[in-house]
């Protein structure tokens, strides 16, 4: 059997950056049953709902959404189970502490395959308020607008609408 390689992406919480200030990314592998790693292959997930908590030392992950295996017999799974997040004791005391000190979340960003093995990246986060958003969309558009501006510069293409005017030197 052909070992699998490479990141292959199977869910993204595409709001999650959109809502929070995302402080620290950690990479975690996941406690699956079998149903569950068959319907991920089928790249079947939802981490919309998805959050993460701190507890008895262990890292648990809630909300995300597995659905059922469809070929799967009374050894399917509940499709919105907690499962068990997989990391170092120091990574998961520094997740704790920082949780503890109030005001910021844990949140799964996205669910993938790496090298053949199941992963989520989840997010130690601030919540966003509604001026923070606005202030944020601000900031996207105009670094897109420099973005196209110098594009249109290093092109050689000007933003003028129309032809140029002859002047006298063009006819020397």
């Amino acid at each position: 059997m052909v070992k699998e390689l490479g990141k292959k992406v199977i869910a993204q919480n595409k709001s999650a950056r959109h809502d929070y200030f995302i402080e620290e990314v950690y990479e975690c592998g996941l406690v699956l049953t079998g149903t569950e790693v068959k319907s991920l292959r089928a790249g079947r997930a939802s981490l919309t709902d998805g959050y993460a908590m701190a507890k008895e030392g262990e890292i648990w992950v809630s909300g995300i959404h597995i659905p059922e295996y469809n070929q799967g017999s009374w050894t399917n799974h509940m499709p919105r189970r907690e499962r068990k997040l997989l990391l170092h004791k120091r990574e998961i005391a520094q997740i704790a502490g920082v949780i503890k000190q109030g005001g910021l979340t844990l949140i799964p960003l996205s669910l993938y395959f790496k090298d053949g093995k199941a992963k989520v990246e989840i997010a130690v986060a601030k919540g966003k308020k509604a001026h923070d958003k606005r202030e944020t969309l601000k900031q996207q558009q105009a670094s897109r607008e420099v973005d196209r501006e110098l594009s249109r510069h290093a092109t050689g293409k000007s933003g003028g609408k129309g032809k140029r005017k002859k002047s006298d030197e063009d006819y020397d």
